[in-house]
């Protein structure tokens, strides 16, 4: 009953208003006396409650001496509230766009926790019309697989690079493994994580093990530009490291006191 209760006043009901509803489903056709003794609602109150139930159309009353009340069928009224509530949003979608402020392209959100991020990174996924760059490591390559194999079966094309999971497949992908997963991370202070959906949105995260991840957001052009190129560099530099050799790619770094810095972002000792 609490529960049903909750759900109501989500709907806009107060709490007596849902126990007098909840009351008249249980026993109808009864006067307002009945109803507040039934219910619980106090006789003070008991006609206002029921007025404003009237007035909502959750409640009819029945020509008698005195006066007596039924519900309207719970299924007639979830009907009418499900109608209503479609028709409120609608008007609202359509009329507060008009009235937002034209945002510049440049806006960028920012995002905390790992649980809004996540929610962000989803949402990006879910929103692609096209296609979705991805540069991604554990635990968050799992948490989107499934979204990723049903966004591929409805036509969206995906291109995937994976951190130091060689068995994760997410749409076309390529793994990271031309470097070892945590030399990458210490230079980024974090597991560096972007979403690019349509060539028009980018996420920028950073999961870190003993800080709560953080994330930007954007549509403006330059840095979903940047952000999908650091991916097709990494796809393009990792390929060409396969046909290279590893220890051959490894060799021209690591003795180079200029690209030492560069790959690790530490100095050349």
């Amino acid at each position: 009953m609490e529960e049903i209760v909750k759900e109501l006043q989500k709907l806009g009901f107060s709490q007596y208003e849902c126990k007098a509803y909840i009351n008249l489903l249980k026993n109808s056709p009864v006067t307002g006396y009945e109803v507040s003794k039934r219910s619980g609602v106090p006789r003070s109150m008991v006609y206002e409650v029921l007025g404003k139930l009237l007035d909502k159309g959750a409640i009819f009353t029945v020509p008698s001496e005195p006066v007596k009340y039924v519900p309207l069928p719970a299924k007639e009224l979830m009907d009418r509230l499900r109608k209503s509530f479609d028709q409120s949003f609608n008007f609202l979608e359509k009329n507060l766009m008009t009235l937002e402020n034209e945002r510049d392209t440049d806006v960028i959100w920012r995002v905390n926790s790992d649980e809004h991020v996540m929610a962000e990174i989803l949402d990006m996924i879910d929103k692609a019309q096209e296609e979705v760059w991805l540069s991604i490591w554990n635990p968050q390559a799992s948490f989107v697989k499934d979204l990723i194999e049903k966004r591929i079966n409805e036509g969206i094309k995906v291109f995937s690079m994976v951190f130091s999971e060689p068995d994760t497949k997410l749409g076309v992908t390529y793994h990271h493994d031309f470097m070892a997963p945590d030399i990458a991370e210490k230079r980024m202070g974090g597991r560096l994580t972007i979403v690019a959906r349509d060539q028009e949105e980018v996420l920028i995260a950073n999961f870190a093990p003993s800080t709560a991840a953080w994330a930007v957001k954007t549509k403006d052009p330059a840095l979903v530009l940047v952000a999908i190129e650091y991916i097709r560099h990494d796809i393009a530099y990792g390929e060409l490291a396969k046909q290279v050799g590893s220890d051959k790619v490894q060799s021209f770094w690591r003795n180079d006191p200029d690209l030492f810095h560069v790959v690790t972002g530490k100095r050349f000792e």
